[in-house]
């Protein structure tokens, strides 16, 4: 653990090793990266792009693609490949630093991270000369171009571009150093292609993680824990995507983005930004609930558990998972830690609706029929189960500490609730 924040992994002879991590702008990417027996680095970057839908439109289907590419592999030192490379270190920072040797002449230099605001990933190379010689460095010239098939497009073709920049030739002398960098975008093909200084990007997106980092710190007497959590948090607060239905929050792992789910964005986030103080992910969050209260209905029949392609469409394939309570639950503590009376004013009706919903459900023992919970049969849940009634009971307590603030009148507990309490459906 590094005084500046950032955490090391300083090489050994524990290789050959192989780790992944995800990274997001406004757009998502996973790295894997591997150092080999031998102490050489390969990685691997697989480039998301949410709002690139490809067919069938379902959950799943945002743009995907992988390359393996180096950039120093397309470089000559002295007009001969890079060899001999051994690798010395790797630092997590927000972005991803590989440090290594070759043939005791180089330091490279790998930096790996996403645009925060453009759909595109960002890599910059340095060489530094470590030796007393004079060398040449040749970084070429390079811009590809990927165009997908327009037949598995929603929106037809789509370009996926890879350009080398700051080519040139250069002579290094005694520790000098040089960087170019390698930019990959992707757009519908009829759209410009995207422009960015990589170090322009590296700035904001360290930038962000400051922000970040800076905020809810966590102090407590075991440092690896506060470390991290403050990894945590950039996680958190960097994968939320600016969809056509707003900014929708992704749980990520290449397959869940530009999509919500009562579990993972009501539940467990949306709560979380408000004490963050991250506006984007307020923003987010609310937008989360919304979309939901668009499902209220009176016959009160199950909001659905995801919402995606962007809003517009919804999966429901486990049932109802108790995501009534989960709503109801994440949408009072959200407003009541928000603080905010026009933002809470419109939740109001949904929270009502989900603590109704799961009134009508309740069986005969007072505990919320559901066709699973939100692991959604990974465990067994039965007809009723405890962790949807948890919420339920939750969500009640929130929902009076709410009620009082934004004026709902109170109800006579002498008179009887409308509708009986019915037994379990299965």
């Amino acid at each position: 653990m590094n005084a500046d924040g950032s955490i090391s992994w300083i090489i050994g002879n524990n290789i050959p090793h192989s780790d992944h991590i995800e990274m997001s702008g406004k757009e998502f990417r996973v790295l894997r990266y591997e150092i080999a027996d031998d102490g050489s680095f390969h990685a691997t970057r697989s480039l998301v792009w949410p709002m690139l839908r490809t067919i069938p439109n379902n959950t799943h289907a945002s743009l995907t693609r992988r390359f393996g590419q180096d950039g120093f592999e397309w470089v000559t030192v002295n007009y001969r490949p890079i060899e001999n490379e051994k690798v010395s270190s790797i630092t997590l920072n927000g972005t991803l630093i590989v440090k290594s040797t070759a043939g005791g002449n180089l330091e490279l230099t790998r930096q790996y991270f996403p645009s925060v605001d453009k759909p595109g990933f960002c890599e910059i190379y340095t060489i530094k000369n470590i030796s007393n010689k004079t060398c040449m460095v040749e970084a070429p010239k390079s811009s590809q171009t990927y165009l997908t098939d327009p037949a598995k497009g929603v929106e037809g073709s789509y370009a996926i571009h890879a350009e080398v920049m700051n080519a040139g030739h250069f002579s290094l002398g005694a520790n000098d150093a040089v960087s170019f960098s390698v930019f990959y975008s992707g757009v519908k093909q009829s759209d410009p292609v995207p422009s960015a200084n990589c170090e322009e990007e590296k700035n904001k997106r360290l930038a962000f993680v400051r922000e970040i980092w800076g905020n809810l710190v966590l102090e407590t007497p075991d440092s690896v824990l506060n470390r991290e959590f403050a990894f945590a948090k950039v996680r958190a607060a960097e994968s939320i995507f600016q969809t056509r239905g707003g900014p929708m929050h992704g749980p990520g792992g290449e397959s869940y983005y530009a999509a919500i789910w009562a579990n993972d964005q009501a539940e467990y986030i949306g709560p979380f930004f408000p004490f963050l103080g991250y506006d984007y992910g307020n923003e987010a969050s609310l937008n989360a609930y919304l979309h939901f209260a668009r499902f209220m209905n009176p016959a009160y029949k199950p909001i659905p558990s995801s919402i995606i392609a962007e809003g517009t469409d919804i999966w429901n394939g486990a049932g109802d998972r108790g995501d009534a309570a989960m709503i109801a639950y994440g949408a009072a503590r959200y407003a009541l830690a928000r603080g905010d009376m026009s933002e809470a004013k419109q939740l109001w009706p949904l929270i009502k609706w989900g603590l109704e919903y799961c009134r009508r459900n309740l069986n005969i023992d007072g505990v919320v029929n559901s066709d699973s919970d939100e692991l959604e049969g990974r465990f067994p849940s039965g007809a009723a189960n405890l962790c949807t009634s948890s919420l339920y009971y939750d969500a009640l307590n929130s929902a009076v500490y709410l009620g009082n603030q934004v004026g709902e009148e109170k109800s006579d507990p002498s008179v009887p609730a409308a509708g009986k309490r019915i037994e379990s459906r299965h």
